[in-house]
C-alpha cells in the first residue's frame, strides 16, 4: 500500500500555473496537498485544498528581485509549515519561493525534502543580473533533492548553477481540445504578452511583409505595449484584449498559422495550445522552441532580422492538415500535464524510500 505523502506547495497562488499544479498534485491519491502561497488565492483553488490548508501571505512579489516584503514573512511561513510537518516542500519559482523555503528550512529548522521547479525567467534572466543572485540560485539549486523544468535547454542552466537530479517535461495541456473541425487558411493568431520581452512588435511586423488583402491577424492579451502596437498595426490586423479560456480556445481552433517571437523564451504553453489545436506554430529561432518546432517540417523557425513570406509559409499550407495531425499528436503523447505529474511524484516515492 502506497503511503501518503504530507505535501507542501509553496509559490503564488495568484498564477493559473500553480493552480494547474495543484490540481495534478490533489487528483493523486497518495498525496495530501497543502499549498503556501506569497500572495492570494485564485479560486479555484476552493475546491481542490481545504481553507484549512493554505496560507496567504498577502506580498506582492517582483520577479524583478528586491522582495524585502516577501523575506519578512519568513518566520510566518516556517512556523505554518512546523505546523504541516511536510514530507515535502515544493517551491515554484527558484529565486523567490525557492529561496524562501530554503531559509525556512536553514534558519528555522523546517523539516520535509525540499524539490523545486523552475519557470523560466528564474534561471534564464535572474541569475544574470548580480553576482549575488547567480549565488543565492546555486544555493536553493544545491538544496534541491529533485528540479524539474521544461526545456533541455533551461535544464542545462540549471546543471551549470549546481542542479544534480532534473526531470524534464513540457507544462502541459491539463486536456486535449477536440479536433477543429475546420481551418481558416487565412487567420493567423497570436496571444504572448503585449510587452517588450515577447517582442509583439515582430509579430506585427512579419504579418504586414505578408501580401493579400484577406489575410488576417488576431492579436489577444494586453500589456504596455498596446496602444504602440495599434497605433502601427495594418488594417488586416484586430486587437482582441485579454480573453477567456473558451473565447481563446475558439480562436485557436480557427487560426491556421500562430505566431509566437519572443526573445527569451523556455517551451511555451502557449506554442503547446496552439499545435494541440492543430494550429501551424511559427515561432523566434530560441533553443526551446527548436525543441518543439522542425524548421519547414511542423512549422516554422524564423531568425533575427528574417522577413516571413509567402515562399516560407507555402509548402507547409500546402500540406496543412498533415501538420496539423502531426502537432496534435505530438502534444497528446509528449505534452500533456497529468501523466508528467504522475512520474513525477512516483519519483519522489523513489527517493523517499532511500
Amino acid at each position: 500500500m502506497t503511503s501518503v505523502l504530507r505535501y507542501a506547495l509553496i509559490g503564488d497562488g495568484e498564477s493559473p500555473h500553480l493552480l494547474k499544479w495543484a490540481r495534478a498534485l490533489a487528483a493523486l491519491p497518495e498525496i495530501e496537498l497543502w499549498v503556501a502561497s506569497s500572495r492570494a488565492f485564485l479560486p479555484g483553488f476552493d475546491a481542490i485544498v481545504p481553507a484549512d490548508r493554505r496560507l496567504a501571505l498577502g506580498t506582492r512579489p517582483d520577479a524583478a528581485g528586491g522582495n524585502l516584503a516577501l523575506l519578512k514573512q519568513l518566520p510566518r511561513l516556517a512556523g505554518w509549515l512546523h505546523r504541516v510537518h511536510p514530507d515535502w516542500l515544493h517551491a515554484h519559482y527558484l529565486t523567490s519561493h525557492g529561496t524562501l523555503a530554503w531559509l525556512a528550512q536553514r534558519l528555522y529548522g523546517v523539516r520535509g525534502r525540499l524539490v523545486g521547479s523552475a519557470w523560466g525567467s528564474d534561471i534564464l534572466v535572474t541569475p544574470q543580473r548580480s553576482t549575488a543572485l547567480r549565488a543565492l540560485t546555486r544555493r536553493v539549486l544545491r538544496a534541491c533533492v529533485l528540479t524539474t523544468s521544461d526545456s533541455q535547454v533551461m535544464a542545462e542552466k540549471m546543471r551549470a548553477l549546481g542542479a544534480f537530479d532534473i526531470m524534464v517535461f513540457p507544462f502541459g495541456l491539463e486536456t486535449m481540445p477536440p479536433l477543429p473541425p475546420a481551418k481558416d487558411d487565412s487567420l493567423f493568431f497570436a496571444n504572448r504578452g503585449l510587452e517588450p520581452v515577447y517582442a509583439p512588435e515582430r509579430v506585427l511586423q512579419a504579418f504586414a511583409a505578408l501580401p493579400g488583402e484577406a489575410l488576417r491577424l488576431v492579436v489577444a492579451n494586453d500589456g504596455s505595449l498596446r496602444a504602440e502596437l495599434q497605433a502601427m498595426a495594418d488594417a488586416r490586423t484586430r486587437f482582441v484584449g485579454r480573453l477567456d479560456a473558451d473565447t481563446q480556445a475558439g480562436w485557436y481552433a480557427r487560426a491556421r498559422w500562430y505566431l509566437s517571437l519572443p526573445t527569451s523564451d523556455s517551451v511555451s504553453v502557449s506554442v503547446l495550445e496552439a499545435m494541440a489545436h492543430g494550429c501551424i506554430p511559427i515561432v523566434s529561432d530560441l533553443p526551446a522552441n527548436r525543441e518543439l518546432v522542425r524548421d519547414g517540417d511542423n512549422g516554422i523557425v524564423l531568425g533575427a532580422g528574417e522577413p516571413l513570406t509567402s515562399e516560407r509559409l507555402a509548402p507547409l499550407a500546402a500540406r496543412a492538415d498533415a501538420v496539423a495531425a502531426t502537432n496534435r499528436a505530438w502534444v497528446e503523447r509528449e505534452a500533456l500535464f497529468a501523466p508528467r505529474v504522475r512520474a513525477f511524484v512516483d519519483r519522489l516515492q523513489e527517493i523517499g524510500s532511500r
